[in-house]
């Protein structure tokens, strides 16, 4: 039996077109004031609940292989540090991936 893995990207700028319907709804909700909406059934988010909040545990992003030309002595120490390498050079990589991502 074979596994095969199926990857959507969705494009938020570029979805499906909105039917008549759910531009009606969006209008109603638009026009209405932020005192008529009925937030009853969302709980407060209180500063205890974010204290105790976790990144989903479900999540794992992809892994692709690669071949990467590292210098010598950056592989080296990054071996140094024990078991793992690979995972912090990945750590590494994406901090620097967030911090470009993240500039004003």
């Amino acid at each position: 039996m074979s596994k095969k893995r199926v990857k959507y990207e969705l494009e938020l700028d570029h979805g499906p077109p909105l039917t008549q319907r759910q531009k009606a709804e969006l209008a109603v909700l638009e026009a209405a004031a932020a005192d008529d909406i009925d937030y009853g059934d969302i709980p407060p988010l209180s500063d205890e609940f974010w204290k105790h909040a976790v990144r989903n545990p479900f999540y794992r992003p992809t892994k692709s292989s690669t071949t990467v030309r590292i210098d010598t002595d950056v592989l080296l120490w990054l071996k140094a540090q024990g078991r793992g390498y690979q995972t912090r050079l990945n750590a590494i990589l994406r901090e620097a991936m967030l911090k470009e991502l993240h500039k004003p």
